[in-house]
């Protein structure tokens, strides 16, 4: 409301402010999502005569303000916003900016400043709105850095089948033991591109699907032992033993996409075999019938982080426990585990290598499909990865597994 008590139009119709027209005017401006303020000013020199003298509901709760007039410096502080404001003010021409907050939470917004000509006063005004592009361009900076990272990683066995590629044709021609080394090794490079070309093709599907809940119902135990008996000759490879002891009459059962839960499966398995070290065990774990997903700050005084927390629901859930004795993952590292092409400083070449999208792609699937997934890991103590999956119920005769 201005001094007068009137509606803020006032200042720019004070004939029209007092029709049940110009109230509802006054509404629809105060309930429009975007800020918006109306500012006046007379001389271009005189930066304590900007004034704003209307400000919506989402202007006031933006700029903490406290009425819908005053000082415009008192409310904006911003060169590139004031500066849009003199353009409109004093040149009569569109200008537009970008305000930053600061704060727990930035955010980025995208500043319009438009002439709207003389006041009743005399005075020029210019209408100068706020639109949130904070998620835009969080988008676009995640889809810049995915198309540098893919490029990164799709740029290095490229470079090195080149080489090898260049060498072949050269004085390695004709030495069979030196070919055979080098085609060994561009093999090696070639499956490491298909494997990363699937996982991105594997993630941007699932992506795409993320918001749509899945249907099916799966029986978790036969699952993970179909998915434990297929990693067999790569625990026997590198020396690790499988731990997997399931109750044979047992059933339990998630909702979820089978070929989805297979994935998670197989990533969380393949990555406690590949950061075991040989002779070590992997023991995987399940416990069902849960009554809520929880994740404490510590465990036994082993960090233990979130990832992917479900929103709170009456759901029961089953929960898919892997453990390795590896070198562990430092607490500092916990947090960003789940970003795409993420690897721990030391894990990013020789055996351990990888695609760095494995923990992404169980991510977004976890969150399709409602769950959870947690991981506790400190500096040589190996790590745990647990899911958690919403269960379809209990269908009668169906004993639960611990």
């Amino acid at each position: 409301m201005s001094r007068n008590g009137d509606s803020p139009l006032s200042l720019l119709d004070p004939i029209a402010s007092s029709t049940p027209a110009s109230q509802l005017y006054a509404a629809l401006v105060d309930a429009l999502p975007d800020p918006i303020l109306v500012v006046t000013g007379s001389k271009r020199d005189d930066l304590t005569g900007r004034r704003f003298v209307l400000a919506n509901a989402a202007a006031r709760e933006l700029l903490r303000l406290t009425s819908d007039e005053g000082m415009l410096l008192s409310a904006v502080r911003d060169p590139e916003v004031l500066g849009a404001v003199d353009k409109a003010l004093f040149d009569a021409a569109d200008a537009d900016g970008v305000y930053e907050t600061t704060g727990a939470q930035s955010r980025s917004l995208r500043v319009r400043a438009r002439p709207l000509g003389f006041g009743a006063d005399g005075a020029r005004l210019a209408l100068l709105t706020f639109h949130d592009e904070t998620e835009v361009r969080r988008v676009e900076r995640t889809r810049v850095d995915f198309l540098a990272n893919a490029s990164h990683e799709l740029r290095t066995p490229l470079a090195s089948l080149s080489g090898f590629i260049e060498t072949l044709r050269g004085h390695a021609r004709d030495d069979p033991a030196a070919r055979d080394k080098f085609l060994g090794i561009m093999q090696a490079q070639a499956d490491r591109m298909a494997r990363l070309i699937a996982d991105l093709t594997s993630l941007s599907r699932i992506e795409l699907d993320e918001h749509i809940p899945p249907r099916g119902v799966v029986d978790l135990v036969l699952l993970v032992g179909e998915v434990v008996e297929a990693a067999g000759p790569l625990g026997a490879q590198r020396g690790v033993k499988l731990d997997w002891r399931p109750c044979a009459a047992c059933q339990v059962m998630v909702r979820g996409e089978r070929d989805q839960i297979v994935q998670v499966v197989q990533n969380l398995l393949d990555n406690a075999i590949k950061y075991s070290p040989d002779g070590a065990a992997v023991r995987i774990q399940m416990q069902s019938g849960l009554s809520e997903f929880a994740a404490a700050a510590s465990h036994d005084g082993v960090p233990r982080l979130s990832l992917v927390a479900p929103d709170p629901s009456p759901e029961s859930y089953a929960a898919l426990r892997f453990t390795d004795l590896g070198p562990g993952i430092a607490r500092q590292n916990l947090p960003r585990l789940s970003e795409r092409f993420y690897r721990v400083d030391g894990q990013k070449s020789g055996a351990r290598s990888g695609t760095g999208l494995g923990l992404a792609i169980v991510k977004h699937i976890m969150n399709r499909h409602r769950g959870g997934l947690v991981v506790a890991s400190a500096e040589g103590e190996g790590s745990t990865f647990t899911a958690y999956f919403p269960m379809a119920g209990d269908p009668e005769g169906v004993v639960k597994a611990s």
